[in-house]
């Protein structure tokens, strides 16, 4: 089985490639489930219901989240009625939604998703090892196929959380940081890993917003408003395949693909 980890969606940008490119990218690449973390993908920050319809009416399986889950209101009654959508499981049990999940493949394999937030240079949250201790106690036996998206900060809370897992899901992908790091890899419990798999959005900017507006901010102290950029938009992501029998990843890779390359397939098949 071959799992897409999308990273960050950040505002229409973001959006938009994948909205266009994601049937093209399942067939070039033979992915079978797709999974794509959607925290930023309201004009930056939050998820509105509309989004949320149109990400998995193009074939995102399940969409995980993060700090800004909770900035729009309008999300809260997906996030309880909708099971292809997870809060971070160390969230408040009284927060609005849940912090795993479990999806079916095109095969009818089970998948398990949990999604969790870090502690380290974040806001004051649960601890995240307990929580996923608590969310893998509660999955359905059969399920060997387990991602883990960890929304974190920090490259050693990160590892430290691969570490704790390996052997125990299969794998373990990093969110959050916007920018995606160099160092997949499988652990020798078969675990893969990724501190952070990127940034979906415009990468012409400063974590996906207008460079003019962050460095005036933080040049002046004078607050403005951090609009989302628009140039150079690539989807960033993780390509892991998965041993379905024994839920171990066999290989990992990063993706990258560039709004022009979307555009090309576009113009070969329109459909």
């Amino acid at each position: 089985m071959r799992i897409l980890m999308i990273g960050d969606i950040v505002g229409k940008p973001g959006r938009k490639i994948v909205l266009d490119g994601l049937a093209a990218i399942r067939r070039h690449h033979a992915v079978d489930v797709v999974i794509a973390n959607a925290e930023n993908a309201a004009d930056g920050s939050g998820l509105m219901p509309d989004h949320y319809k149109k990400l998995i009416d193009a074939g995102v399986d399940c969409i995980t989240m993060g700090d800004h889950v909770y900035r729009r209101r309008d999300i809260y009654d997906t996030l309880e009625s909708s099971r292809d959508i997870i809060k971070p499981a160390n969230y408040p049990s009284e927060s609005p939604g849940r912090g795993a999940t479990v999806i079916t493949a095109p095969n009818g394999q089970p998948v398990g998703v949990v999604n969790l937030q870090g502690r380290v240079f974040m806001k004051p949250v649960d601890c995240p090892f307990q929580a996923v201790d608590r969310e893998l106690k509660s999955m359905p036996a059969g399920v060997k196929v387990i991602i883990v998206d960890f929304h974190a900060e920090a490259t050693s809370d990160m590892q430290t959380m691969g570490r704790y897992l390996d052997g125990r899901v299969s794998a373990v992908l990093g969110t959050h940081t916007h920018v995606a790091t160099a160092d997949e890899q499988i652990f020798p419990g078969g675990t893969a890993f990724q501190c952070d798999v990127g940034m979906t959005g415009p990468h012409e900017s400063i974590l996906g917003r207008r460079i003019d507006r962050v460095t005036e901010t933080t040049t002046t102290f004078r607050p403005v408003a951090f609009a989302v950029a628009s140039g150079d938009v690539r989807l960033h992501g993780s390509l892991v395949d998965i041993d379905t029998t024994e839920g171990t990843a066999t290989a990992i890779e990063r993706l990258a693909v560039r709004r022009a390359e979307v555009d090309q397939w576009l113009a070969e098949d329109p459909s």
